[in-house]
């Protein structure tokens, strides 16, 4: 493992060593790239809004109470959950702000998760049965409607900011990654803002693939057929951070301190939706007995999707945080994941009151809990001493946010 994080950390180092900003008539901006990215996780993105409603608010005690997520990032990026959350931010409402409020999309979950994800098709046998062998367990209607009349006709070129959605496409086998820079280059990646949430959600057993079209400038038809960003790139952290060093290096986006770009100059949080790492609810023992079927779905459970979720999100934080460790600059770098999560918190699905309540006092909770960061040796977070709390360092982050949105106000 430790070969293949110095591979990559050393193929990142240079690339952002070639970064210097080409001399074009492109506006200077300020000191640090800024980057926010939100993982895949069905309703444990509850978690996470709590964490953006805490930003959020320090920000407006800086900046005023019309602060919004979007006016502070150069990037958002997000993945399933992640994604809808990523859209709501910066979607732009009919005075060209966000359509949402970072406090509102907690909400957003309690009001309409048990709708998503109705008990009465999660509990029921035979359904179960109809999912283990054609079907998937939710028919997806109700986020399909919901979606469609939130965003409405808006597409990937009019968000408030940068953003940056994977999905993966089941005709092509490949991961199609969606943002409002390539949109706004090629008219065929300029989808629906809505097509694209659907898909990056569209989870494989939760929910049906996802099949839109796009044209090009030339009327050429581009089809579609995606599902969950989350089997791509369930931790979407590593793609942003390469999006932004695109621009850069297309002088699309430019520093007013024209050195060549490195981690020390990147300003990076991410957020987790919580893990059941520390539960180790499944064995070797156990599943040597399974069969095909069983590592779909286990009691509930669904391993394939739980294994290959965790285990992206854990590489991508490995070596994000190989990249920013090398160089020293591992403030910078800022991730917020819960991974003690047990029984229905650690669902997709679970949209019971008290399971939706209990994710919201986890997302507070979380913020009391000290900064932590991942073990290059073990693979496993830890506790960082002298760093304090999320909470207190989310206050740092706000500051740094607010003055480098200031300097490029003034600039």
């Amino acid at each position: 493992m430790k070969m293949k994080q110095l591979t990559l950390t050393l193929t990142l180092l240079t690339i952002l060593s070639l970064l210097q900003p080409p001399m074009t008539n492109a506006l200077s901006r300020g000191r640090l790239a800024t980057v926010l990215s939100i993982d895949g996780g069905g309703i444990r993105g509850i978690i996470p809004s709590a964490i953006l409603t805490f930003l959020e608010a320090k920000l407006q005690e800086l900046d005023g109470p019309n602060a919004r997520i979007t006016d502070y990032f150069d990037i958002v990026a997000g993945t399933s959950t992640g994604g809808l959350i990523t859209s709501m931010l910066t979607a732009p409402n009919k005075d060209k702000r966000s359509l949402y409020s970072a406090k509102d999309i907690a909400n957003f979950y309690l009001e309409h998760s048990p709708q998503i994800f109705p008990e009465s098709r999660r509990k029921n046998v035979v359904r179960s049965l109809r999912n283990l062998f054609g079907g998937p367990k939710y028919d997806g209607q109700y986020l399909q409607s919901l979606v469609k009349r939130i965003l409405g006709n808006l597409t990937m070129e009019q968000t408030l900011t940068n953003v940056v959605i994977p999905t993966f496409d089941i005709k092509r086998l490949q991961p199609i990654i969606f943002s409002t820079t390539d949109a706004k280059a090629n008219v065929s990646k300029n989808a629906l803002l809505s097509d694209v949430c659907l898909s990056t959600s569209a989870a494989p057993t939760f929910f049906p693939p996802h099949y839109f079209e796009t044209k090009d400038s030339q009327g050429n038809k581009h089809t579609f057929n995606l599902v969950d960003g989350a089997v791509a790139a369930n931790n979407p952290t590593l793609v942003a951070i390469i999006y932004i060093s695109k621009q850069i290096l297309t002088g699309q986006f430019q520093l007013v301190d024209l050195r060549p770009m490195d981690s020390n100059r990147m300003l990076v949080l991410s957020l987790g939706t919580g893990t059941a790492k520390f539960e180790e609810k499944y064995s070797a023992a156990a599943a040597s007995r399974w069969g095909l079927l069983a590592w779909v779905y286990n009691n509930g459970a669904t391993p394939l999707l739980d294994i290959y979720g965790d285990a992206s999100s854990d590489m991508v934080d490995i070596h994000v945080s190989t990249l920013f460790q090398s160089l020293h600059s591992e403030t910078n770098y800022l991730r917020i994941q819960e991974d003690t999560l047990t029984g229905d918190a650690a669902s997709l699905d679970v949209a019971t009151t008290k399971n939706l309540q209990d994710l919201v006092q986890i997302g507070n909770n979380l913020l009391k809990k000290p900064v932590s960061r991942v073990n290059l040796e073990t693979g496993r977070s830890e506790i960082v001493r002298g760093e304090g709390t999320n909470e207190e360092a989310l206050v740092q982050f706000a500051k740094l946010l607010s003055d480098e949105r200031k300097l490029r106000l003034a600039n």
